[in-house]
């Protein structure tokens, strides 16, 4: 008897008072695809934790819940982890926001048999139908993320592609090989470095353009050209910098360490001019996240090798 690549996948999710869209985004994909499913909640109140329960009892999931806020990283460790001692061996990592049909789960699946060391995510299209998400790089000489549509024009400058952890699908081995998301950055940043530390350790990348996903701009974070949230903000602006210590020599960190004030504006301007007549919360965490980052330039050690 063939075994059902399904029978081996969990659906991992973590929760931040957004169990409504997992009511709308969730339920459907585990209805589809009867796979094991895992969420996280990190805590946020006693209300939104007692309707994550009773959702999870009624649809039959497994919970984790932790008694504060783990981030997005560390959330995800803990369902992995659940996953992996219920008999996973393969893991769907999805943002509350995001949704995915069974023929594209399916899909990944055939890629993950095909490819155990490979990272995958599908194309993540917005509701409309313009793509959110269809592959990104990280320039290495200044930390910035551009479309692969400028490697040409931008070459010979170093980069490394990278995967959005919206929606990503991942081997145990692969997983256990490069250790899971690393817990420092709480939020942002974390599908980048586990992109670079896949690599590193000898994996790919493969985005697959016949698998697709849509995420919910509206959902977590606001629409494309809105004002973001401060911890937007603030996590884009520090782990940015706490990515260049982690990982690179020398002199890309000092090269990036100059950069601070520059990109924190560009990070800022994501969500429009007129937020900073509205409202002083862009303001302030912009400056928080200029000095957090700078902290960790100056905690870092030169001569210190990279992970």
């Amino acid at each position: 008897m063939i075994e059902d690549p399904l029978d081996s996948l969990a659906v991992v999710v973590v929760n931040y008072g957004s169990s409504s869209l997992l009511e709308r985004n969730l339920v459907p994909i585990a209805r589809q695809t009867r796979a094991r499913v895992v969420v996280v909640d990190n805590f946020t109140d006693d209300a939104e934790r007692t309707r994550i329960v009773g959702l999870a009892a009624a649809e039959g999931w497994s919970t984790v819940l932790p008694v504060g806020n783990t981030g997005f990283g560390g959330g995800i460790n803990l369902g992995v982890a659940r996953a992996r001692a219920e008999g996973s061996t393969r893991y769907l990592l999805l943002n509350p926001d995001a949704t995915i049909g069974l023929a594209d789960v399916s899909t990944l699946l055939r890629h993950s048999e095909a490819a155990p060391l490979a990272l995958l995510s599908p194309r993540v299209l917005r509701p409309d139908g313009s793509v959110w998400f269809d592959g990104a790089d990280l320039y290495l000489h200044d930390g910035r993320i551009r479309s692969p549509r400028r490697r040409q024009s931008l070459a010979p400058e170093r980069w490394e592609p990278w995967l959005s952890g919206a929606c990503l699908m991942v081997t145990d081995l692969l997983w256990q090989t490069v250790g899971g998301f690393d817990e420092t950055y709480f939020l942002y940043w974390e599908d980048v470095d586990l992109s670079h530390r896949v690599l590193a350790a000898g994996g790919t990348l493969e985005l697959c353009a016949d698998a697709t996903a849509v995420h919910d701009e509206g959902g977590t974070q606001g629409r494309h050209g809105a004002a973001k949230s401060s911890s937007y903000y603030f996590y884009n602006i520090r782990n940015r910098m706490t990515f260049a210590v982690r990982n690179l020599a020398d002199d890309d960190v000092r090269r990036w360490r100059r950069l601070v004030l520059p990109v924190a504006r560009e990070v800022l301007l994501q969500g429009g001019r007129k937020q900073f007549v509205q409202s002083l919360g862009p303001w302030v965490a912009g400056v928080r996240g200029v000095l957090a980052a700078r902290r960790v330039a100056r905690e870092y050690t030169p001569g210190s090798r990279p992970r």
